[in-house]
């Protein structure tokens, strides 16, 4: 990538506009949160958190004055409740605040809550995080077209993410990519279907630390899943090659694993898998992605410099002028989707109209 290629250091924070909080709000997204982003901010002290080889991971250790601590406390294990089981409270008796990061790395400078059960010392993490609408079009995008799916809540400025499991994709790249034990023919078209899907909705800095891969045991091998972590750069980014994986630098390895051992051919047949995917799922939730789309259309989750040089990227890119009459991020969304899986919506219908006679 050249110099200019790189995502901005600085994004800033859109504000969720009342027609995207009424989504929410009918999706089941925006509930009452007895925490807010702002609560955790009140820290008292915090000292650097550093991983087994001594190296500092940008996280800082946080703690509260005792007379914040046991409303934060008390109040981060019932957000765990209602994110994991809808609010039910029984099991919250089990379970315990172990630790609280703070990142200020980053957009969003979120807070990992690590959750203990003080019975048998098992933990998961959650993220609280600011509320900004791009990164939670990001996240709804994600539910809607990926092959994964996506719990979060937001309540007013509020954001909260469920930890996305996986091993980081630059610890992957070092210390899995070339074991024996991996399948780099299924791990590589996997790397061409992560490419494909962030690129059809416009999801960009998927460097390799903004991605886990999910290692699935199989019959006789492994399945890989690679899965997007950080939503901060939903269709924001004006550079076209953002919003593909395969051009980042820090990605270089798996590019270059995959031109070795996939031909053109393969390439082709994954890229057209996987958008065939992506349309399905789009078909049969069409409702939700229309409003959803009808919604982000109208609003402003970037720059106008942005919006123009994007439109024009894709313009030249795809040849057309279409995208010419978009004037917010979601029209350019709307239009690109069209643009890349609309053959594959005449096939389904094609299909499904055989399969009705």
């Amino acid at each position: 990538m050249e110099l200019n290629d790189k995502p901005s250091r600085k994004k800033d924070i859109y504000p969720v506009n009342d027609d995207f909080r009424n989504y929410l709000k009918i999706h089941g997204r925006e509930v009452k949160l007895p925490v807010s982003y702002r609560d955790l901010l009140r820290i008292t002290y915090s000292v650097p958190l550093l991983d087994k080889s001594g190296k500092d991971t940008l996280w800082e250790k946080v703690t509260y004055d005792m007379r914040e601590w046991e409303f934060i406390r008390e109040g981060l294990v019932k957000i765990y409740a209602i994110l994991k089981t809808e609010g039910d409270l029984s099991f919250s008796k089990h379970l315990d605040v172990a630790r609280i990061d703070y990142c200020t790395f980053g957009n969003s400078h979120p807070f990992r809550i690590r959750i203990v059960n003080k019975f048998n010392d098992n933990y998961d993490y959650y993220y609280v995080k600011q509320a900004d609408a791009s990164r939670i079009y990001g996240l709804e995008l994600e539910h809607i077209l990926s092959p994964n799916r996506i719990t979060f809540l937001t309540n007013k400025e509020t954001l909260v993410e469920e930890h996305i499991p996986g091993v980081p994709g630059d610890l992957f790249i070092t210390n899995h990519l070339n074991e024996p034990a991996t399948n780099q023919i299924r791990f590589a078209k996997e790397f061409v279907k992560f490419n494909e899907r962030c690129f059809v909705r416009l999801l960009g800095d998927m460097r390799s630390y903004n991605f886990v891969v999910d290692i699935t045991p199989d019959v006789e091998d492994f399945q890989y899943r690679i899965r997007a972590i950080d939503f901060d750069q939903q269709s924001y980014e004006g550079r076209k090659n953002l919003y593909l994986p395969q051009f980042f630098k820090e990605n270089i390895e798996l590019v270059d694993l995959t031109q070795k051992i996939l031909n053109k051919d393969s390439i082709d047949q994954y890229q057209a898998e996987e958008r065939t995917m992506i349309a399905f799922r789009m078909a049969s939730s069409r409702r939700r992605t229309m409003d959803l789309l009808n919604i982000m259309s109208k609003d402003i989750i970037s720059k106008p410099e942005k919006i123009e040089q994007l439109k024009k990227e894709l313009g030249e890119h795809f040849k057309t002028r279409l995208f010419n009459k978009s004037h917010f991020m979601g029209q350019i969304v709307k239009t690109h989707l069209k643009q890349n899986l609309s053959k594959h919506f005449m096939l389904i219908q094609k299909s499904l109209g055989k399969s009705e006679d």
